[in-house]
């Protein structure tokens, strides 16, 4: 192939890759846009403690459901018609919680959209994967963590954004509709967007072939990936399909505990990446900027500035994961964290509660301040992208695909339980909260210096 051929494919599929991660965009944009709504919608549906805690997580329940039957979805309808689903899933679910009549439907209807943001999960790095060439697969798999992060900060950008317009979350902005419903609606825009581009897209050259469908993969082959020898792709394709078909949960069995050690390390690197609490920040951080003393606005603000700290974060993550390796970054980003969460616990043990209200006040407010970024420098640049990235190459071939199914629901369920907890733990102190995340960050130091080996330049077909 020509250097100008070879441009022209990569910039095709690097097009292709971009509008299919846009999927990861609404996944990062439902994790943040409760983050400016929750006080708000607490107050005025009268909610507080475990009930508020559940609704902001709720929608994790639908993305653990739709993270486990987008796969079989996919294989008997196609990737993109799972796409088209997701967005309108996601499309239905911001309209309906914007308007939703109390925190019963409201949940309702998050589940709902975590149905399709967990089927896009899934779906988007496979067909991104299938879809481009081994030159440069890993690159355009780093876009999907790359719009997740995005979506996040776009999230809280227009959370501060209305706010701002309205003068508060809870203050009525457009036709006499509070703005934090309308931070809910917004996310419309992005559904809509990403189901148009949906229709666009080509379908998989691997679901064409499971399909029978030899004339198109090729074409797609072809157009895509720059394949000179399509026949011998297209077989590779099918022999890789006649393997995955011999393929069920019962390898995974062994004689730790029911499962394969391998597998546990998988669950337990998927359970630390949540345990640690970072969701926290990006569910609750403005909650947590209001308690050292910045208003609700300032208090916005200070989430989109994190948000973007993430982006940069998880960009270094990306230029380095290849270079220093992914056991060494875990350590670190295992150390940064322990010491960043350990900070903030020793500094919120000053804190004083007036009327249910926390503040932090002298130097220990900026002194959690400056912790709080630090944490999320530590988890942007390490366990952040590094644990997906093991995750998608550390288990043998055979088991590779079920053992990723079983370490991403670990890593839902986790989700959920740390999102649904925080409000009760920081109501017995954001102190005990904060030494609770640090202790489980030290103990993923301890975790990953003993069972976790470095894959940095190892085949896949050496994993065992």
């Amino acid at each position: 192939m020509t250097e100008t051929a070879y441009r022209r494919v990569n910039a095709r599929v690097t097009g292709i890759a971009l509008a299919a991660a846009l999927g990861g965009f609404l996944f990062g944009f439902d994790t943040a846009v409760i983050n400016g709504a929750v006080v708000a919608l607490s107050d005025d549906f009268g909610i507080d403690g475990a009930i508020e805690g559940f609704t902001v997580s709720s929608a994790l329940l639908g993305c653990a459901v739709g993270a486990w039957f987008a796969g079989s979805i996919a294989n008997r309808w196609g990737r993109i018609p799972v796409m088209v689903i997701a967005a309108i899933l996601f499309l239905v679910s911001s309209i309906a919680s914007g308007f939703a009549f109390g925190v019963v439907d409201l949940i309702i209807w998050r589940v709902v959209g975590g149905l399709g943001v967990g089927a896009a999960s899934v779906i988007v790095p496979a067909y991104i994967a299938e879809v481009s060439p081994a030159a440069i697969r890993g690159r355009l798999g780093s876009l999907q963590q790359l719009a997740i992060v995005t979506g996040i900060f776009a999230a809280l950008l227009s959370n501060a954004w209305l706010a701002g317009l309205s003068g508060g979350a809870a203050e009525v902005l457009w036709f006499g509709i509070p703005a934090w419903r309308w931070m809910f609606v917004v996310a419309a825009v992005p559904a809509l967007v990403y189901g148009i581009m949906a229709f666009r897209l080509p379908e998989s050259p691997r679901y064409l072939v499971l399909r029978g469908d030899v004339d198109k993969a090729s074409q797609v082959l072809l157009d895509l990936g720059g394949v000179t020898d399509v026949n011998l792709k297209i077989q590779q394709i099918r022999d890789s399909l006649e393997s995955e078909e011999k393929e069920s949960l019962r390898d995974l069995r062994g004689s730790a505990l029911g499962l394969r050690p391998i597998v546990w390390v998988g669950i337990l690197l998927s359970v630390f990446q949540q345990f640690v609490g970072i969701n926290v920040i990006f569910y609750y951080s403005t909650t947590l900027w209001r308690s050292v003393g910045f208003d609700e606005s300032s208090a916005l603000l200070t989430s989109v500035i994190t948000s973007v700290i993430n982006i940069l974060a998880t960009i270094v993550a990306i230029l380095l994961v290849d270079r220093v390796g992914r056991r060494t970054l875990l350590i670190a980003g295992s150390i940064i964290m322990t010491v960043a969460l350990g900070t903030m616990a020793v500094a919120f043990s000053f804190a004083t509660v007036v009327g249910g209200e926390v503040t932090l006040e002298g130097p220990w407010s900026m002194v959690a301040l400056l912790a709080a970024n630090l944490f999320v420098i530590g988890f942007g640049a390490t366990w952040g992208p590094v644990v997906w990235v093991l995750l998608g190459e550390m288990f043998p071939n055979r088991v590779r695909a079920s053992a990723l199914a079983v370490a991403a629901a670990a890593q839902w369920v986790a989700n959920f339980i740390v999102s649904t907890t925080f409000p009760v733990l920081s109501g017995i102190g954001l102190s005990f909260a904060y030494g609770l995340y640090a202790a489980c960050a030290l103990a993923s130091l301890v975790f990953v210096w003993w069972k976790v080996r470095e894959t940095k330049g190892m085949e896949l077909e050496d994993m065992r």
